[in-house]
């Protein structure tokens, strides 16, 4: 790296206007940002329209003159200014913005050094400072930290700095005093030298100016801090989310928030009554035969995304794919008070989801996709297995029962059978069974294969 190249490398790292280096490519830290910049620029706005309201109404108080009109411009043209800031106001570094609040702290400082145009009263120059008007720059320096970064909030303290002091020292080098003003002052105040210099008019007092612009600095570079902190428990924040919404991918949203709620695994082994439910393609290894492998995938790709949304959708949790199938659970990781309703409800609308898919197939010149749904509901065992990587298993005869009324819908040509277990639950529930076992017919002592006893089942073909 040539010399050149090392210094400016040094000096865009002390640079206080550059923004900081965050993982843009990731969608969650960027959007994480984006909410983060907008809602600061809102809440900057509204506060400063709030400030520079009770700071009119104050000045009012304070100097109830015609000559107050001068300072409401002022208070007006920052109020425009925080608008077009908030409309220019990006994530990242922004040349137009960072000159907008340039701008703010420009007007500012020509407000409280360029002498009152409406005013008749003559004064000292020197008399501009002793209102104590630099205190207001704290607002400006108070907003700041609701919607910039931390570099930003110190480049607006070290600007206040430089325009403030070289305001104050261009006026003390072209004001002009009033003679004998100084002279009284001293006369009458014999033997107090300080005092007299304290109340001289025409002294612009460089110790007391100097003193605020450091005090101001520390403020400043205290909330850049502050700010800093936020910025990465913010950033902190989005790497959380993405973490959450990557174990979406693997996991069911409400095995995911159980996870993130709790330290300790998915609680210790356990028996439960839950719905289980399987879905399969109606044969599938016919439909695949000399078909190219990239088109079976996309198949397989668009009936699990849709019975995977119609899972999430009905408050379930799914347990795995099954290649042509999958296997979902209602009632895990905790038992709900409607897990047959949730179950019976999924089945209902994966018939449904199945028949408009189909519509769309036809029209595209494709095979229709057939599919069997069994839910059966009873007794399992649940909890974590395994040691480090942990899996969440549900495993009992309710989960073979589930699979064998799957498979019995190839004998009754039916989309869905479920058992009169689930029918029994569904009254339980307090619901009303005739509305969710509507279309169903119901078959007495029928031999499930895989099972000892004949079962009561219920089928729906239509």
């Amino acid at each position: 790296m040539s010399d050149t190249t090392a210094s400016q490398s040094r000096l865009e790292r002390f640079s206080v206007t550059r923004p900081d280096n965050y993982d843009l490519d990731n969608k969650y830290t960027e959007a994480a940002l984006e909410r983060h910049k907008r809602e600061g620029l809102e809440l900057a706005v509204r506060a400063r329209w709030v400030a520079m309201g009770l700071t009119a109404v104050l000045l009012v108080y304070l100097n109830p003159q015609l000559e107050v009109m001068w300072y409401h411009f002022i208070l007006l043209l920052i109020c425009a200014n925080g608008w077009l800031i908030r409309r220019a106001g990006r994530v990242g570094q922004s040349r137009t913005e960072l000159l907008l609040i340039f701008a703010d702290l420009l007007i500012m400082t020509l407000g409280m050094i360029v002498p009152n145009p409406f005013s008749d009263d003559v004064r000292p120059l020197a008399m501009q400072y002793r209102f104590d008007n630099f205190q207001y720059f704290f607002i400006i320096l108070a907003a700041g930290t609701l919607a910039y970064s931390w570099r930003t909030v110190i480049a607006i303290g070290s600007w206040t700095v430089m325009m403030w002091t070289a305001g104050w020292v261009i006026a003390w080098w072209v004001a002009t005093p009033i003679p004998g003003i100084s002279e009284r002052v001293a006369e009458a105040l014999v033997g107090y030298p300080d005092v007299a210099e304290w109340l001289n008019p025409n002294s612009f007092m460089p110790e007391l100016r100097i003193q605020q612009v450091i005090v101001f600095m520390m403020v400043a570079v205290t909330l850049g801090i502050s700010m800093r902190r936020l910025n990465r428990l913010l950033m902190t924040n989005a790497g959380l989310e993405r973490e959450r919404a990557n174990l979406s991918r693997y996991f069911s949203p409400n095995v995911v928030d159980e996870l993130s709620q709790n330290d300790e695994p998915l609680k210790q082994v356990r028996k439960e009554n839950i719905a289980v439910l399987f879905i399969d393609i109606v044969g599938f290894t016919k439909y695949t035969a000399g078909r190219d492998p990239y088109e079976v995938i996309e198949v397989l790709r668009g009936f699990h995304a849709r019975m995977e949304a119609e899972v999430f959708r009905h408050h379930g949790t799914l347990d795995k794919y099954l290649g042509d199938g999958l296997m979902a659970t209602f009632g895990t990781p905790v038992p709900t008070p409607q897990d047959a309703s949730n179950a019976v409800a999924c089945a209902r609308s994966m018939a449904s989801v199945i028949d408009r898919w189909n519509l769309e197939r036809r029209r595209a010149g494709e095979p229709e996709i057939r599919v069997g749904i069994g839910v059966h509901y009873g007794a399992v065992v649940l909890g974590d297995i395994g040691a480090n990587r942990l899996e969440f298993a549900v495993i009992g005869d309710a989960v073979n029962v589930a699979a064998k009324l799957e498979a019995l819908t190839r004998v009754f040509q039916a989309k869905v059978i479920i058992s009169d277990a689930v029918r029994d639950q569904l009254q339980d529930e307090g619901h009303s069974a005739s509305e969710l076992m509507a279309g169903f017919e119901k078959h007495e002592n029928h031999a499930v294969r895989g099972v000892e006893a004949p079962m009561d089942v219920w089928v729906m073909t239509g």
